[in-house]
């Protein structure tokens, strides 16, 4: 049974950020520690975006689309069936989250900042995902971090995935499991 905030409305987090800041760790933290859905969004890459990345090719604004538009239809399925859920989106530049998040007032942008120097070693120390670390430079070239008006929960990564999950849950405003 999902566990909602205090208005007993269901949420969405839409955990972002670069590559390798821990966005599919602490989200699915996250889902456990509220008893929320969870979707990994890069398992909804169409197979040619995830070629691409492998072969170490960015991809282009026309390539994320059918992707963006993936994880927004997976975010109006939970909430049609008035379910929360977590699910993990790079979401790098505005015009991306305006698809994802948009007028959606129930559902929150969870932003996992970090350096460029931390995110590249834990890429480098990561193994089996499609994500080279040769494109980390690109990720952050297209950063736009969130704007005031996005009401983002920014958190740094410098801590646990367990007390960042953690941290998330309370300025969510959720109860968590017991």
């Amino acid at each position: 049974m999902d566990q909602h905030p205090a208005n007993n409305r269901p949420m969405v987090a839409v955990v972002m950020g670069v590559s390798g800041s821990g966005k599919t760790t602490v989200a699915k933290l996250l889902a456990e520690t509220l008893g929320w859905q969870f979707q990994e969004g890069d398992t909804l890459h169409p197979p040619e975006n995830v070629e691409k990345m492998s072969a170490g090719i960015p991809l282009t604004d026309a390539d994320r689309l059918p992707w963006l538009r993936k994880i927004a239809e997976t975010i109006d399925g939970w909430r049609a069936r008035r379910e929360s859920g977590v699910i993990t989106c790079s979401a790098l530049k505005r015009s991306y989250r305006d698809i994802i998040v948009g007028d959606r007032p129930d559902v929150r942008l969870v932003y996992l900042k970090g350096s460029h120097d931390l995110i590249r070693q834990r890429m480098a120390a990561r193994h089996g995902h499609f994500m080279p670390t040769a494109l980390l430079d690109s990720q952050f070239a297209t950063l736009e971090e969130p704007s005031p008006d996005e009401n983002a929960i920014v958190v740094d990564i410098g801590a646990s995935p367990e007390k960042i999950a953690r941290e998330i849950a309370d300025r969510l405003g959720v109860a968590q499991r017991p």
